[in-house]
């Protein structure tokens, strides 16, 4: 599992843990699954909505992927909310966005699970992305990933989680923190 941390300016208390996994499946697509430990009593979730793409995810609790191929500029930022809405975007460098649009709508997948006792409440947040959505990759290299996190809480703060928070303030777009690799 991979450790997610919270950015320093953006504290969270009601956040024990966050944690990642990501599993490339050859010719099939990537398997994100996120997993928050914490008082999910003082954490803002989303309502259930239909599986559909919808803007402005990131402006409440939501888990994200950013994944590049190794040495190309080029990335791609998936969102998934608590709610089972979605959003896919295309970049050909840092925040410079392209018309795109997925082919298939990704999987998500989402559940709580009462206290454990050690690290409080569970909420697992399954992901997947098909092949097809991912960056071109002709030459098999590696894929880097950037996974993130914002948080919500009820009180209205957000704080922003990441593998590595390459800046003073929280971009998830920052190439330097796209530090998981993952081979095709």
């Amino acid at each position: 599992m991979l450790l997610l941390s919270c950015h320093p300016a953006t504290p969270c208390a009601a956040l024990h843990s966050l944690h990642a996994t990501a599993e490339h499946i050859p010719e099939s697509g990537l398997r994100l699954r996120y997993v928050l430990n914490g008082d999910l009593a003082r954490i803002l979730l989303p309502p259930p909505q239909a599986p559909v793409a919808a803007d402005g995810l990131w402006e409440h609790t939501c888990f994200e992927a950013f994944i590049s191929v190794q040495g190309e500029n080029g990335y791609r930022e998936f969102n998934f909310s608590p709610s089972s809405q979605w959003a896919a975007y295309a970049f050909s460098d840092y925040r410079q966005r392209l018309e795109w649009v997925a082919n298939h709508a990704p999987e998500v997948k989402f559940s709580l699970a009462p206290e454990d006792g050690k690290d409080g409440d569970r909420l697992q947040l399954d992901a997947f992305i098909a092949a097809a959505d991912l960056p071109v990759n002709p030459d098999g290299k590696a894929l880097v990933l950037g996974l993130t996190a914002v948080i919500e809480t009820t009180t209205g703060e957000k704080s922003y989680w990441a593998l590595k928070h390459p800046t003073g303030r929280p971009d998830f777009h920052q190439r330097n923190g796209f530090i998981h690799e993952i081979w095709p």
